[in-house]
């Protein structure tokens, strides 16, 4: 199931060996993460209002910590502005980053030193995993096409000062530009050149610099928001008449942000990438959460830095205590986000497989289970 890393570089085992290790045994890993995450809590006021002191046990956790989400802590994140990181957090941040909005009003985050090494350390599993798994080093040595948002959108007044701050995926590319040999084509700093708009005729812009920038250079793969992926396949073809398959040689598509990804993007993307692995990642501009483990079409929890709870019809559970067919409301604390509802919704596949199947909406919720009425059997 989990490759050896005994032969590769310590890199490599830095970051896919505390993964391997909490797949094995989530239950402890998931313990060490909520002491950690606790001691984090207690150098915020938001934890000492909540009795972090007397806080030691996943029940007690739940009894002193509500469920939040982005509306409720804005407050705090308006301390953290003024320049009272400890408001909420237990340092202070390194810069902001804002979401696509896809389903609202784009949310505007501070983002901590630790909270982006966990976005370079797990943002990395992925690639990293499946390169080993399949023997496939090409994917360490070629170029990514970099087909993410802008990182300077506006600027902020914070704590006295003016500070720009951008799309979170812009953002983590611009900090994280490269993984080993392999590197982004091209840098953020161009992308983020050509402007901070997203109409159409941005995005044309923007794919036609990645087009040119691109063409004479060994791709390999690409990383990044699966809408935008597809829309600049089909870009190419419309503007170039050839697909991106006829112009490089992919290894894989690693690809992020919506629900469904194998059974609604992969199909299509396979007609224009080639038929290649699309390898699913569930993150958000809140963190990297999980990634594909092998070739079941389904997500695995990193375990070892954040902590899992769902909220299903029967009460809240671990996530990891989930039986195949259970599902709810994904609950997720990291050191920046004590029990934040990110409004997803997560099914368990079986052991450590999980699936994310949409937002949080009356319409999912019924689809779900006519899908569950209906298709139940098959699980």
């Amino acid at each position: 199931m989990f490759p050896s890393l005994d032969t590769f570089p310590a890199p490599f085992q830095t970051i896919l060996s505390p993964w391997y290790n909490s797949v094995k045994d989530p239950e402890s890993a998931q313990q060490a993460v909520l002491q950690s995450l606790l001691e984090n809590y207690e150098k915020t006021d938001y934890g000492q209002q909540h009795n972090v002191s007397q806080t030691k046990t996943i029940a007690e956790y739940r009894e002193n910590f509500p469920i939040t989400n982005y509306k409720q802590l804005k407050p705090y994140f308006e301390k953290v502005k003024e320049g009272d990181h400890r408001a909420i957090l237990s340092e202070p941040p390194v810069c902001w980053v804002m979401t696509r909005g896809s389903t609202g009003i784009a949310k505007i985050l501070p983002a901590t030193q630790t909270h982006l090494h966990q976005i370079l350390q797990c943002g990395a599993r992925a690639f990293l995993n499946h390169a080993i798994r399949k023997n496939d080093w090409a994917l360490l040595t070629g170029r990514i096409l970099n087909l993410n948002f802008p990182s300077v959108v506006s600027n902020m007044t914070v704590a006295g000062l003016n500070m720009p701050y951008g799309y979170s995926s812009g953002t983590y590319a611009r900090l994280n530009p490269a993984l080993n040999e392999a590197s982004l084509v091209p840098r953020q700093e161009e992308i983020d050149a050509l402007g901070s708009g997203i109409t159409k005729k941005d995005w044309e812009a923007r794919f036609e610099l990645v087009y040119k920038r691109a063409l004479d250079e060994n791709v390999v793969a690409t990383m990044g928001v699966s809408p935008v992926i597809l829309s600049f396949a089909r870009y190419v073809k419309r503007k170039h008449g050839q697909k991106p398959r006829d112009l490089w040689n992919f290894r894989a598509l690693f690809c992020t942000s919506v629900a469904k990804i194998q059974f609604r993007y992969a199909p299509l993307l396979r007609s224009y990438y080639g038929d290649v692995p699309v390898v699913e990642i569930y993150s958000a501009t809140e963190g990297v959460f999980a990634q594909q483990l092998d070739d079941l079409p389904y997500v695995v929890p990193n375990f070892d830095a954040y902590f899992f709870e769902v909220e299903t019809g029967k009460g809240v559970k671990m996530l990891h205590e989930l039986k195949r067919g259970e599902w709810g409301r994904i609950i997720i604390s990291s050191q920046q986000y004590p029990r934040y509802d990110i409004g997803d919704l997560i099914e368990s596949m079986g052991k450590t497989y999980y699936r994310v199947f949409g937002r949080n909406k009356t319409l999912t919720v019924l689809e779900h289970r006519l899908y569950r009425l209906f298709l139940g059997w098959l699980l």
